[in-house]
Order: C-alpha cells, then sequence, then structure tokens
C-alpha cells in the first residue's frame, strides 16, 4: 500500500514546468511515482511517508499548488527506463536548442527583437531538459550546480535584451522583416508541437489529451504572438509590435530563469 496524493497547481501550464517539479521533487526519497495531468492542472504523486515534505517542495517553486486529497491506495508503480527518458529528452534538447540558434540569426539579421526575445525562450526551455537529463541518474548535486549556472545566465540574458528593447524604443530603428519573423516563427511553432508531443506520448495515447497539451502552452502563445507581432509590423508599418512582443518574451524568459533558481536551493 502507498499513498497517493492529488495537488492542483494553477501555474503548471507545459511541459518544461513538468521537468522543473520532477527535478524538484528527485531528492524526496519517499516518492514512487508522479503522474501529470497538464491541461488540468493537477499532479498525482504515489509516495510513502507523510505528504507534507513533497507539499512545501512544490509550494518553493511558486506555482500556486494546493493539495486535493491524499488516500492509500494498492496501484502496482513501474519505473520508468532512464534509456527511454534520456533519449526522450535529448531529442526535445536538440530541438530547442537548434531553434535557439536558427531563431537569434534570423533575428539579427531581420532586425527582429521578437525572434531574438523567443529564440532565448526556446534556449530557456532547452536549459530544462538539458537539466533533467543531467539529473536522469544523476545526482542531486550536479544538477543544483548547473541550474544555479543555467539560472543567472539566463537571467543575464533576459536583462540584455529589456535594454535593447529600451533602448530600441527611444531610439530610431529600421522596421523589422515581417515576412521573416513569421516564416521562422511558423517552423517554431511546428517545432513546440513536436516537442510536447514527444513529452506526453508516453504518458497518454489519447489525441484529446494531446491537443489539450499543445493550445495551452505557453510555448505556443508565444510563437503565435510574434506571427501576430509580424503581422502588425506590416499593417501598421512599425516596429512597436514587433518591441512589444519582445519586451513580453523577455519578461517570460526572466520569470523561468528565477524558476530555474529555485531548483538550486
Amino acid at each position: 500500500m502507498v499513498n497517493k496524493s492529488k495537488f492542483h497547481i494553477s501555474k503548471m501550464d507545459c511541459s518544461s514546468e513538468e521537468q522543473l517539479i520532477k527535478m524538484k521533487l528527485e531528492h524526496l526519497d519517499d516518492i514512487k511515482s508522479l503522474e501529470f495531468d497538464i491541461p488540468n492542472r493537477e499532479l498525482i504523486a504515489y509516495h510513502n511517508g507523510q505528504v507534507e515534505p513533497i507539499l512545501t517542495s512544490l509550494e518553493s517553486l511558486n506555482l500556486n499548488t494546493k493539495l486535493v486529497s491524499t488516500e492509500q491506495s494498492e496501484m502496482i508503480l513501474e519505473t520508468e527506463a532512464h534509456g527511454k527518458e534520456r533519449k526522450m529528452l535529448l531529442t526535445v534538447l536538440i530541438i530547442n536548442v537548434s531553434f535557439f540558434a536558427i531563431e537569434i540569426i534570423t533575428g539579427f539579421i531581420a532586425n527582429s527583437i521578437g525572434l531574438v526575445a523567443d529564440s532565448l525562450d526556446m534556449l530557456a526551455d532547452g536549459i530544462v531538459y538539458g537539466l533533467a537529463l543531467f539529473a536522469v541518474g544523476g545526482t542531486v548535486i550536479r544538477k543544483k550546480n548547473i541550474a544555479k549556472f543555467a539560472g543567472y545566465f539566463q537571467i543575464i540574458l533576459a536583462i540584455i535584451g529589456f535594454t535593447e528593447v529600451v533602448r530600441r524604443f527611444i531610439g530610431i530603428e529600421k522596421i523589422p522583416d515581417f515576412q521573416t519573423m513569421i516564416i521562422v516563427s511558423i517552423f517554431a511553432l511546428i517545432a513546440n508541437i513536436i516537442c510536447l508531443y514527444l513529452l506526453q506520448k508516453g504518458k497518454s495515447k489519447e489525441a484529446h489529451m494531446q491537443a489539450s497539451m499543445i493550445f495551452t502552452s505557453n510555448d505556443v502563445i508565444i510563437n503565435t504572438g510574434v506571427i501576430t507581432a509580424g503581422l502588425l509590423v506590416n499593417w501598421f508599418n512599425s516596429s512597436y509590435p514587433d518591441l512589444i512582443i519582445g519586451a513580453i518574451v523577455f519578461i517570460i524568459v526572466a520569470r523561468g530563469a528565477y524558476r530555474i533558481l529555485q531548483l538550486a536551493k
């Protein structure tokens, strides 16, 4: 018999936050298995002992966590194979890092701060998946050291990016290439959908779960925002829509960096 505790986590809306939660809880030996339902913002933890240490760890991530219920369960738990998990994480890591490179290069070429900001969001996700990859079968100390470095590095990039947004608002800048913004963002959107599918297919084969996961993802919203900004740049012949979406994404990147740093504590 094990305990089955259900949590509602209102700010858990994408797979990168799922990875953050996994890494945050990995030091708790009493946890036997975790089940994530991201569309409904729910986490089920199968564990021995008391639920309080799990709740405390989740609350430290500032994702608005509430304990819904705790009961005993006779469910037979299976441990996920490390090899399969490593392969999945490596795949999504490669996709995110590749599109980080593509977007930051095309962002500078197209003079689009929105694409540059989106590239840093892809890098942020890549960092999370990379940390999770190192954590599979690894030590907690190694994960925390990497998390601390990655978090501070990401914050520095976000500050530099936001400073550039302010500079462009004040100065006179060339209008971004809206076609490049739209085309590259569409490919980035496809890449994020592939990542979300890979991350979720091992947990649920049902199509509605996959669709819910895709449309509740922050990454998809950001990609759509950059596409919309590209259209507005063309319609209004102004760089302001690009700068506005860039500022929003840099704030999101900084928030993600803060969450990563929570893992280093």
